[in-house]
């Protein structure tokens, strides 16, 4: 996808008619054309036989040719746990002028959380449109609405509602799951607007509508975009999500993605490209608790998100024989499908976890789960608890030695969780795949369990129930949070970068336990988003453009070739550059045990805090190894003055390492702590 040509004449639906006048052998240019992009990129999707595709690959000023891919998409406490609460600062006349571009499943447009209600007049830097279908109606908060797919922008699955209230929804009070986490629902930016870009149906969510989108958002005048989308790792001239936000980039736009869902495995991260702000998912400190009374009246601990209040009232306990007289003793305990057939008007007692819908069919009143280790409780169809090994064991006594037991289910409540933040267990982890000397993911944000706004269309655990809001839990749930800390610094510095917003984030984070993460930056990256004090960083890595080009330059993509990219005349920096010098806020590298040579970081840090700051370099970390920062002061006369630095980590002190080691570096001027991780792994 290159860069539109600055001739006026030019026009790129002509342009790409003649390319495919060129190619097509069997059918019409008409037949074949799905989508002209050229709003802010040049570019096109088409339907071509496996001949053509390799034709229109030959042809002068084809950038490159890939396959359409189908990918999947991957809160009334999270930005009160982040700090960013009822009294932190805002700036309300630059907020309202905020607009965030959610490329996602579409939108429910009479959501709460979208109400226009205390929002001034429509930005006058907007160029979209409120194209969302029928009985589909914007606002002076939904500003605008596209969809690429099917004939609605509006939204069925709710996951699109959902993040788009989470990035930038309005404040709604009395938000709660029938009760439970009852408080404050509300977006990063309450003031800021909402752009849908519905690019997602059921089967899942296309490449050539993702480039749509950002041709779209871009030209529509989007100050962030948000996809909470991530597919396999792909080569970024193949990605749409890398080709649309690096001109999303060019343009000064912001882009967050998700990391993905694929668990603890390493390399397994999504949205590699450096100019994206990658976002794995991470805890709060809201934990719910279901407890359990047992007929002898002692309490029981258990997790899990119950909205059902049964009032006290004690029922009989079935496990066992005493729940199924069509299986074994074992199978009965262990809540095998089919055999629970006597738990009318009882709670159901099981070994493991089980589906609940079955003794909910079965007229079962409540299930006791028996799971080991609860890290996202969830809702249920009935009231359900899971209890750990400790406290499933207390309760399996009492069932087994009471000849009538008995016992309830309470209504859950929220406790402090003192172990927050932990990065979850599904979210994606690194090293990155495809720039082994970029760390990925970026930045951790709240993901599990969040509360925001739902399509009443959308099924919940209880058949037919229609809700509001709603807990989601993903890396998708964590992105838009990041998208909303973005604008929320932007609102204080309006003409910053892309890259100094991203600096801001990365630099300003909570340092997270890798104690409590086993795969320590590959899970976390910087840290955990911290957005009051990202307004006011000190430091900022700043990355240009060329400075991207010149890293693909190094990697083999062609002079010719990025030129198009960059859409006008590129040429390769003479000097061998290495990807461990773009200036990127953290420094990683992937290191063969077979070489003797130190490894350098070169940056460039600009002063964006206080004129006349002397800032002084501090190490931490293992200490194993043998790291130097030259020079170890930086002293600033003014603002936006611009100090290089070096850090090198000594060869002889990774001798005998496997896997990974750490570190970070702090410059700090006595009120400003501007933080790097410094990753080495095999």
């Amino acid at each position: 996808m290159g860069a539109l040509p600055s001739k006026p004449s030019y026009s790129p639906m002509s342009h790409h008619q003649n390319i495919l006048q060129e190619v097509i052998e069997s059918s019409s240019v008409e037949d074949s054309l799905v989508r002209s992009y050229g709003r802010s990129f040049s570019g096109f999707s088409a339907k071509l036989t496996e001949s053509e595709r390799d034709k229109l690959a030959g042809i002068e000023g084809v950038v490159s040719v890939f396959p359409d891919t189908v990918y999947k998409p991957s809160t009334t406490n999270s930005y009160e746990f982040m700090g960013l609460g009822g009294k932190s600062k805002q700036v309300p006349n630059v907020e309202t002028n905020t607009i965030i571009g959610v490329i996602d499943h579409g939108i429910w447009p009479e959501s709460k959380s979208f109400s226009d209600q205390g929002i001034g007049p429509i930005p006058k830097k907007w160029k979209g449109t409120c194209a969302g279908g029928t009985n589909f109606t914007c606002n002076k908060k939904l500003i605008g609405a596209r969809h690429y797919v099917q004939d609605s922008a509006r939204d069925s699955n709710s996951h699109g509602s959902h993040t788009a209230s989470t990035a930038a929804g309005n404040r709604v009070k009395g938000v709660s799951f029938n009760g439970v986490a009852q408080g404050t629902a509300r977006g990063g930016v309450p003031l800021g607007r909402v752009a849908i870009y519905r690019v997602c149906e059921p089967a899942g969510c296309n490449a050539a509508s993702f480039l749509a989108a950002f041709d779209d958002a871009i030209a529509d005048g989007v100050d962030i975009i948000t996809i909470s989308i991530a597919g396999g790792v792909t080569k970024v001239d193949t990605d749409p999500i890398a080709i649309g936000s690096f001109h999303a980039m060019s343009k000064g736009v912001v882009t967050t993605a998700s990391a993905g869902n694929a668990g603890t495995e390493l390399g397994k991260a999504g949205n590699l490209a450096p100019w994206i702000i990658t976002v794995a998912a991470g805890s709060t400190d809201r934990k719910f608790v279901t407890n359990v009374v047992s007929g002898d009246g002692k309490t029981i601990t258990g997790r899990s998100i119950n909205e059902f209040d049964l009032k006290g009232k004690k029922y009989p306990l079935a496990y066992g024989k005493t729940a199924s007289n069509n299986c074994t003793e074992e199978q009965a305990r262990n809540c095998a499908s089919g055999c629970l057939n006597t738990v009318k008007g009882k709670i159901v007692v099981c070994d493991y976890s089980c589906n609940t819908n079955e003794p909910r069919a079965a007229g079962a009143v409540g299930v006791i789960l028996h799971v080991t280790n609860v890290e996202i409780p969830g809702t249920g169809p009935l009231p359900v608890a899971i209890l750990d090994d400790t406290n499933y064991m207390a309760l399996r006594s009492y069932v087994l030695s009471t000849p009538n037991p008995q016992g309830t289910i309470l209504k859950s409540t929220t406790v402090k969780d003192k172990n927050a933040p932990v990065v979850a267990s599904f979210s994606s982890r690194g090293p990155n795949t495809l720039f082994t000397d970029i760390l990925k993911p970026d930045i951790t944000a709240p993901g599990v369990n969040i509360l925001a706004a739902y399509s009443p269309l959308s099924p919940t655990e209880v058949p037919g129930q229609s809700v509001d809001y709603y807990f989601m839990s993903g890396t998708s749930m964590a992105c838009p949070h990041v998208a909303g800390v973005a604008a929320y610094v932007k609102t204080f510095h309006p003409t910053w970068s892309a890259s100094a917003i991203k600096s801001a984030i990365m630099t300003t984070a909570w340092a997270m336990n890798a104690s409590k993460n086993a795969e320590a930056e590959f899970a976390y990256g910087a840290g955990y988003v911290n957005p009051t004090v990202a307004v006011n960083p000190g430091l900022v890595y700043h990355i240009s453009k060329e400075n991207y080009l010149n890293m693909l330059c190094s990697l083999g993509y062609t002079s010719k070739g990025i030129s198009i990219v960059a859409g006008g005349s590129f040429i390769c920096s003479k000097k061998n550059l290495n990807v461990r010098d773009l200036n990127y806020p953290s420094m990683a590298t992937k290191f063969s045990a077979a070489s003797t040579a130190d490894i350098r970081f070169s940056r460039t840090v600009t002063n964006v805090g206080k004129k006349g700051s002397i800032y002084r370099a501090k190490l931490s970390g293992n200490p194993k190894l043998s790291i130097k920062v030259e020079p170890e002061t930086l002293s600033f006369k003014s603002l936006g003055e611009k100090k290089s630095f070096t850090v090198t980590v000594f060869r002889k002190s990774l001798a005998g390492i496997s896997g990974t080691v750490s570190a970070s570096l702090v410059w700090s001027d006595g009120s400003h702590n501007v933080r790097s991780p410094i990753v080495m792994y095999t």
